[in-house]
């Protein structure tokens, strides 16, 4: 949630925000809203003064023998336009908090400033893009070769989108997020966490899914839970409403857990194979940080992530978000995309976030700076690290061989006990 002082002191930072990430926000009625709380606040402090000074009087009086009739009326009116001011004050304060989380996320102003994904600028590349002297097969021929998967199957139980991992499939599946957990814990210094997988609608409103993203998500209306779109929901969600001491920060947790996902609206986009799928694994890095190191800590946290596809030897590019590719509630993000040879283009593995204090005021999670004694919003930052399911179609397309079968990385070898898919 953003700032109303800052809403109030700059109005026109956020109307740019709002245009530049294709959002829709109502910020004048938020301003008037704003100024009516602060009126009725002034009015009910000045009322409640007034009140408990004449309340002091009469008590004096009584002692005194005086008559206080005249001033208990006047007293008793005085309380009556208090309840009224305290219904009208909670009526404005639920109208304001419904447009506050309507408004997104101010972008970073290094972020690249345009429409949609066309206007994202590459940051860096690495690797080299596979030739081969053979005819590649894409992924869902591998896997129908190599009986990885079976997606018929899974759409018989579960509908389209919803992978059947099968025999080897289902091993390096399981490699692959224990290789990367076991990487980030040892080489990043990361707490593995392992999450529940609903979240409560306040859980989702922290970070950022809730209200504008609610039709894209698995919802259990008897108990008002969601099915988690991503671990981002529950982890960054850990310490809500707490204040940490400074010498916790950072805190650093990963997690692997499925994620569920809609796809509201991108029918029809994607759907072969693994490309876009309503349920899939991820390992998720976030970090609760001090505001100073926020932008530092980005950068980090997007190598931790290349450092997976760099130890799985898949070619990737780094691109920076434009503001209109930009998430609701992230400030700034680096998308991390593979080189798919079967499909023969980039396919997105993992996007790495700042929020900054957006996610944190929503969800209330402060830390105590020593230097001041006072409490401050701690910024929050999260990373795949990375998602499996376009990850599979890379590694299976990129290590592919003529025989049909498919090379390991030395990494992965420890995991399945084996040099090759066959």
């Amino acid at each position: 949630m953003i700032d109303v002082k800052k809403l109030r002191e700059n109005p026109e930072l956020f109307r740019e925000a709002i245009q530049n990430k294709n959002e829709k926000a109502d910020i004048e009625a938020i301003l008037e809203l704003d100024a009516r709380r602060r009126e009725l606040l002034q009015d009910g402090n000045g009322l409640k003064h007034r009140r408990n000074v004449v309340s002091e009087e009469i008590g004096q009086k009584k002692k005194a023998g005086e008559d206080v009739s005249d001033q208990i009326a006047a007293m008793q009116k005085v309380a009556a336009e208090i309840k009224e001011i305290d219904v009208e004050l909670a009526e404005v304060e639920e109208e304001l908090d419904t447009l506050l989380l309507t408004v997104p996320n101010v972008p970073h102003e290094s972020a690249p400033v345009g429409p949609d994904e066309s206007a994202n600028v590459e940051v860096r590349t690495w690797g080299e893009a596979p030739e081969f002297d053979f005819e590649p097969l894409n992924h869902t021929e591998l896997g129908d070769k190599l009986g990885l998967f079976d997606l018929e199957r899974g759409a018989q139980i579960s509908g389209s989108g919803f992978p059947l991992y099968t025999g080897p499939g289902a091993k390096l599946e399981r490699a692959l997020l224990s290789f990367m957990i076991d990487f980030h814990v040892e080489n990043h210094g990361y707490t593995e966490v392992m999450p529940p997988l609903l979240a409560t609608r306040d859980s989702m409103q922290n970070t950022g899914q809730l209200p504008k993203l609610e039709e894209d998500m698995y919802h259990i209306s008897s108990d008002d839970l969601f099915l988690i779109p991503t671990a981002e929901v529950p982890v960054t969600n850990i310490h809500k409403g707490e204040i940490l001491k400074q010498d916790r920060l950072p805190t650093k947790y990963v997690a692997f857990t499925p994620c569920f996902r809609r796809e509201a609206g991108s029918y029809g986009r994607d759907t072969r194979g693994f490309l876009r799928l309503h349920q899939f694994n991820k390992v998720e890095m976030v970090q609760l940080v001090k505001p100073e190191e926020s932008y530092q800590v980005l950068e980090s946290l997007t190598n931790n992530a290349e450092a997976i596809l760099q130890a799985l030897e898949l070619p990737y590019r780094v691109l920076s978000l434009a503001t209109g590719d930009l998430s609701f509630a992230a400030a700034k993000c680096y998308d991390l995309e593979i080189w798919a040879p079967g499909e023969n283009r980039w396919l997105e593995v993992s996007s790495c976030s700042n929020f900054e204090d957006f996610q944190a005021r929503r969800g209330n999670i402060r830390y105590r700076n020593e230097s001041t004694g006072q409490t401050e919003f701690v910024h929050t930052l999260n990373g795949s690290g990375v998602a499996t399911a376009r990850l599979l179609v890379a590694l299976l397309e990129t290590h592919q061989t003529d025989e049909g079968t498919v090379k390991l990385p030395e990494v992965l070898q420890p995991y399945l006990g084996t040099t090759i898919l066959k």
